[in-house]
């Protein structure tokens, strides 16, 4: 597990990871930081390493990057995002606002 502060490679963090899905990474990306977490089998583990290092709950959000797909290459599903007190009561990220910033951190940090 990493996380990412600085524009990277996203073929080289796919080249480099040590958890191997098929053709997708689990992230998770917290909105305020502006970091993301990475290379796990579980988004939960992800949290559990932004929360360690100083995150807050309520602005990490779990998501699925698939390197190889030209467009819509972000899933912003995960369990974590479960969150009634936030008005998130699905898998999927709800609010446009969030994924617009999740979407704009993505694209500063994973150079595609």
């Amino acid at each position: 597990m990493k996380i990412i502060t600085e524009p990277t490679s996203l073929k080289e963090l796919w080249n480099d990871r040590e958890v191997e899905f098929e053709d997708m990474m689990k992230m998770v990306v917290d909105v305020e930081q502006e970091i993301v977490a990475t290379d796990a089998e579980l988004h939960a583990d992800l949290e559990a390493l932004l929360l360690e290092n100083g995150s807050k709950q309520y602005n990490i959000w779990g998501i699925n990057i698939y390197p190889d797909k030209p467009d819509d290459y972000i899933e912003f599903t995960a369990l974590i995002n479960i969150r009634p007190s936030q008005d998130n009561r699905s898998m999927e990220v709800e609010d446009p606002q969030t994924r617009h910033q999740i979407l704009e951190i993505c694209e500063k940090l994973l150079k595609r």
